[in-house]
């Protein structure tokens, strides 16, 4: 007996750059699980990355090509990749990133539309508006990760029909980030021999790359005004700079210097502990200074209890809003960022229940987007 198109198992194909680490990276491999579990088919294609073998064990299946490398080279892909299409049945192809999505999309749009993958993308930042990155609308299906990011395509993309659009927010599994989360005695032990400096202050926490618009700068400025304010803090930043950024953190090292923060704030790079990092952490700032799209430590952290404080735009915003609005503060206002911080240190105020920013929720939305295109009547 066939199975109806809406129960058989699916084929889908994820494309992207790489699968090193970021938030793009982790939502593939949480679609990935998903379909796994409920008997589908999932395939990645990217040049590889830390993060494969996870994605193996999961269940998924990786493909390795130079298919995000941004060089016009690559088109010749295109053939290689439609051919990949129909060897593997695949049911929906699903792009992730601009140069893959170029060229997932001109294998696709050279296809028999009768035959051919259903095709999904998810605009997971804002892009610079051209030409482009205008590939990111061209889905059946475009899926927004905020209603920062479904402005954004409204806006800058006005011959997108609106009806094709889902906005699917990224999300947090509260039982991996589950409300009063203690790391092991193992961690900590290690954790407090490798970080003597921390023992008995306050701890503030800013995850995030080594990178200007992530707000190092205005991080340093906060712990320098806690502490002038008699606040015994300790500013962690957590994140690695890419070597193209290089300048910038030793101009972040010397600002410190300088300031005679050496023993007050702790650049402690890239972190696979994060979790554990912001659970012993009194604070966790988001501080951007352009619109993060979604901004997926802010939910992580305030659903394990941590207060947030963050500038009031992009993704950001929206799950502050949602989960700890007192958390909220102006772009830029570094008065307000100082005030706010002092007194989220000072007193406790209630984080609301995540029932928006939730892993189950953007799998089961993204699922349906796959079972809509399968079958246009559901």
């Amino acid at each position: 007996m066939l199975l109806s198109s809406s129960t058989r198992p699916l084929t889908i194909l994820q494309i992207l750059p790489a699968l090193h680490a970021g938030g793009v990276e982790r939502g593939t491999l949480e679609i990935s699980r998903y379909l796994v579990q409920h008997g589908h088919c999932s395939l990645v294609m990217s040049a590889g990355g830390r993060m494969v073998p996870q994605l193996l064990a999961e269940g998924g299946e990786h493909f390795t090509s130079p298919i995000g490398k941004k060089s016009l080279f690559n088109l010749r892909l295109i053939w290689q990749l439609r051919r990949f299409l129909v060897e593997h049945k695949v049911d929906i192809l699903h792009l992730r990133s601009r140069m893959p999505a170029w060229v997932g999309y001109l294998a696709w749009r050279g296809m028999d539309p009768a035959t051919r993958p259903k095709l999904v993308t998810t605009v997971h930042g804002a892009y610079s508006v051209n030409a482009y990155s205008s590939v990111m609308t061209k889905g059946e299906r475009v899926i927004a990760v905020s209603s920062t990011i479904r402005d954004y395509i409204l806006k800058n993309y006005p011959k997108v029909n609106p009806d094709k659009i889902r906005l699917i927010y990224r999300g947090v599994d509260p039982q991996e980030f589950p409300r009063g989360y203690k790391p092991s005695k193992e961690w900590l032990a290690k954790w407090q021999h490798d970080y003597p400096q921390l023992s008995g202050k306050i701890i503030i926490t800013l995850p995030g790359r080594i990178t200007r618009w992530k707000g190092q700068l205005d991080f340093i400025q906060l712990v320098t005004r806690l502490k002038q304010n008699g606040i015994n803090v300790h500013g962690i930043i957590a994140g690695e700079a890419d070597p193209k950024k290089a300048s910038f953190l030793q101009e972040l090292k010397e600002k410190i210097s300088t300031l005679n923060l050496t023993n007050d704030i702790s650049l402690i790079g890239h972190r696979s502990d994060l979790k554990e990092v912001m659970s012993v952490s009194d604070l966790v700032l988001s501080l951007s200074q352009d619109p993060e799209a979604f901004g997926r430590i802010t939910p992580e952290a305030l659903s394990l209890g941590i207060p947030v404080v963050g500038y009031n735009h992009g993704g950001v915003g929206e799950v502050l809003k949602a989960m700890f609005p007192v958390g909220l503060v102006k772009l830029g206002d570094i008065n307000g960022l100082i005030t706010t911080a002092q007194q989220c240190l000072t007193q406790l105020y209630p984080i609301n229940e995540n029932t928006i920013f939730t892993l189950g929720e953007m799998q089961d939305k993204t699922f349906s987007v796959y079972r809509e295109l399968q079958n246009p009547r559901l």
